[in-house]
């Protein structure tokens, strides 16, 4: 079992930058490709990064690339999501997710066997 908790929402300008963690439990994270999704109101979850689980490989959506940064720290139990550059249309919440059993990453929701209670971002025009 692996609990996610996640942290660094909240409200910022466009044109501003946040940090997200998700703090995971248990001992085996490192084992764990991790991935952000978000949903935004009348909208289907979507991904936003991944990262496999040396942190070798990364995955970002169209929307995010050059603006976003997927990181892990395994010794800290620890993702990040660097977000700048934000804009309105990425206000949403955010979710981590953890995947077992994977070589590298999934962009697949349903592949992720454990996820986070989510953290709101919200851009401001």
């Amino acid at each position: 079992q692996v609990q996610l908790v996640e942290s660094g929402g909240g409200l910022v300008q466009a044109g501003g930058s946040l940090r997200l963690s998700c703090a995971a439990s248990g001992r085996t994270f490192s084992s764990y490709a991790m991935g952000w999704f978000r949903q935004a109101p009348g909208k289907e979850r979507e991904i936003v990064a991944a990262i496999s689980w040396s942190g070798g490989s990364t995955y970002y959506a169209d929307s995010v690339k050059g603006r976003f940064t997927i990181s892990r720290d395994n010794a800290k139990n620890t993702v990040y999501l660097q977000m700048n550059s934000l804009k309105p249309e990425d206000t949403a919440v955010y979710y981590c997710a953890a995947a077992p059993y994977l070589l590298s990453y999934s962009v697949y929701a349903n592949e992720y066997h454990y996820w986070g209670q989510g953290t709101q971002v919200t851009v401001s025009s």
